[in-house]
């Protein structure tokens, strides 16, 4: 039930409890469930190990589920809910004795074409004991065809394919799901601002695919932080705190160090020479100017701010190609291959071209070399970083090439950036 654009895909590597590479290393996707606000409800997760670690379809749950108890449901998903693919073979191996089902999602594929009546009514006794064991499970559309209508009543969640019928056909099937099920109805594929509208007002409550991602789909035409970070950064004036704390907390919310930047560089604040660093621009404004621009943009601040779906990812960027750079790049250039991760987003959190957005805030030539012309010394890395938010990988093994870095480098520095982010959350 995977979508076609796997926008929201960070991969994670799974390591040992000790903190090594596992030698059977297992990548895992993620891919996000978003509700009407673009608020994520959670993940499906998805399998990506490269062929080269064979191993047989009946296995891929087992082999997801051996993953998650190492690398930690907590570090891939933060307190959200997980969606994992299942084959039949999979829903009846020993494995989910060990998983805990509070927040865990089932995804249930048909059977094959060739299936009898017979071999559909037989998995219920399967079906219905993971859910009687409080596992939630979800199916896509074909589940409403009259030949599993003894699946209907276990379905948690049901998967309506927009690639897989007219649109014509939405009304009927989501009546018809409303009616005959309890399910929690999920729009995936959605590709079109026009796909989203016709879903939505069909009653449908969540949503995944490429939508949520596409400058056209955010109507702000600013960009703001939300008022509990612009709280923590007064907080931390009010403290006097370390520069270094403050440089921190920019750094972890692109909204807020675009505002800043955009501001200290603006006509009105009459420097002579441009700031391009975070830490730069906490030395110049000092904490005086810095506590009242704070408590300006808390006047014009939003409660819910950009899109968590959006800012995370930019933030999972923007950690995972300063992790990335560390390893090949001087120290000084890593605060830079963030800045390129955490603003390559910045057209889909404006709504406007990506030159147009970058437009409005100084950044160093490199920097903007790499976002609008994929040149220079952190193109490579911008590469890499996208490629690791594919399914592509034919496009992940030629970027990890290009800079010589192994897949287990690359995987494990997601994995890091992947923890740091959703950890941000819980501050």
């Amino acid at each position: 039930m995977s979508s076609t654009h796997e926008q929201d895909i960070p991969a994670a590597a799974v390591t040992a409890s000790d903190g090594t590479e596992n030698e059977n290393l297992a990548i895992i996707a993620r891919q996000a469930i978003v509700d009407a606000n673009r608020a994520v409800y959670g993940y499906e997760l998805f399998d990506r190990t490269t062929a080269s670690n064979s191993h047989t379809a009946a296995s891929d749950a087992a082999l997801l589920f051996n993953a998650l108890s190492h690398a930690g449901t907590e570090a891939l998903v933060g307190k959200k809910t997980v969606f994992i693919n299942c084959t039949h073979e999979s829903l009846a191996g020993g494995h989910l004795e060990l998983i805990h089902p509070d927040k865990v999602v089932l995804e249930v594929p048909p059977l094959a074409d060739s299936a009898t009546a017979e071999d559909i009514e037989a998995r219920v006794a399967t079906l219905d004991a993971l859910r009687t064991r409080g596992f939630r499970l979800a199916f896509d559309q074909n589940v409403l065809k009259p030949s599993y209508v003894s699946w209907l009543p276990l379905a948690g969640f049901i998967k309506l394919d927009m690639q897989a019928f007219k649109p014509e056909l939405a009304g009927p099937l989501v009546k018809f799901a409303s009616i005959h099920s309890q399910a929690t109805l999920v729009a995936e594929k959605v590709e079109t601002s026009e796909q989203y509208q016709l879903m939505a007002d069909l009653g449908v409550q969540l949503f995944q695919g490429y939508w949520f991602a596409k400058p056209s789909l955010v109507k702000a035409t600013t960009i703001r932080p939300s008022r509990a970070t612009i709280i923590q950064l007064i907080n931390l004036v009010h403290k006097q705190a370390s520069t270094a704390e403050i440089e921190d907390l920019l750094k972890k919310d692109p909204t807020l160090s675009f505002n800043l930047l955009r501001f200290i560089n603006s006509s009105g604040f009459g420097l002579s020479c441009e700031v391009t660093s975070f830490r730069h621009a906490v030395m110049i404004l000092g904490l005086k100017k810095l506590f009242r621009w704070a408590a300006l943009l808390m006047t014009t601040s939003r409660a819910g701010g950009a899109p968590p779906a959006i800012g995370t990812t930019a933030v999972v960027r923007g950690r995972l190609m300063e992790l990335l750079a560390a390893e090949l790049l001087p120290p000084e250039e890593c605060d830079n291959a963030f800045v390129v991760g955490v603003f390559s987003l910045l057209d889909v959190m404006l709504g406007v071209p990506l030159e147009k957005a970058l437009a409005s805030v100084a950044l160093p030539e490199p920097v903007t070399d790499a976002l609008l012309h994929g040149t220079g010394v952190f193109a490579p890395f911008l590469e890499l970083t996208q490629a690791c938010e594919s399914g592509d990988e034919v496009a992940f093994a030629k970027a990890a090439e290009a800079l010589h870095l192994s897949n287990r480098q690359v995987n494990w520095a997601h994995l890091q950036a992947l923890t740091w982010a959703e950890s941000l959350g819980e501050e």
